[in-house]
């Protein structure tokens, strides 16, 4: 689970190792955020992506997936 820039900040943590049971159903991004205290629901301006690649708050998660949470960027 890794956390960038305001998000981070926010939180308090940048990265966190998360163990998904493979005995319960895999969570989501969208569980995650709640499940680490983040908020009820990710801002609609916050990206998600899972393994290095974009992806929807409601993709289920494998063990071993790695979460990021990013924040909108600006520059130039």
């Amino acid at each position: 689970m890794r956390l960038f820039a305001g998000l981070r900040e926010q939180a308090g943590w940048g990265e966190r190792s998360l163990a998904i049971s493979a005995e319960s159903p895999p969570d989501t991004p969208a569980g995650l955020w709640r499940q680490l205290g983040l908020g009820e629901t990710v801002p609609p301006q916050v990206r998600v992506a899972v393994n290095q690649a974009f992806a929807a708050l409601d993709q289920p998660l494998q063990p071993g997936d790695e979460v990021a949470f990013l924040p909108p960027i600006s520059g130039g």
